[in-house]
């Protein structure tokens, strides 16, 4: 597992195939259940490289992609906002990350730069995210 430290700026931070890889036999050898994997369009998640991890994993992985336009999928800009809102917070569980993403969809509902998606924030979908 990679953890990041202040003070590392020459090494890389994000994760790499193989550390997706890792994560991924992780979770499904302590889970000891199928895992259903929803991403974005990020390049490391459609590379030719995780192509080939996923497909040693498709027993027990099943992976879905989101759409690449925002305009055809206004609940990208949702998640966007989300996870740059949430990006490295240390919840200390599911009802606590729970209410900081009922909070902050409740707070996305009075941007005026996102009135497109509005509509989107408005239904509680974080009960449908995270059970």
């Amino acid at each position: 597992m990679r953890i990041h430290r202040p003070g590392t700026r020459r090494r890389r931070r994000s994760f790499n195939e193989t550390d997706y890889a890792a994560l991924l036999s992780a979770a499904h050898q302590q889970l000891d259940a199928p895992i259903m994997l929803i991403w974005d369009q990020l390049n490391t998640h459609v590379s030719v490289a995780m192509r080939e991890v996923l497909a040693a994993r498709s027993d027990w992985l099943t992976v879905d992609t989101l759409p690449l336009h925002t305009g055809l999928n206004p609940v990208e800009a949702v998640w966007a906002h989300l996870k740059s809102s949430v990006a490295n917070l240390a919840a200390y569980g599911v009802d606590s990350l729970a209410g900081i993403l009922r909070n902050r969809l409740k707070r996305l509902q009075y941007r005026p730069t996102m009135s497109r998606v509005k509509e989107v924030a408005q239904f509680d979908s974080v009960d449908a995210c995270v059970c």
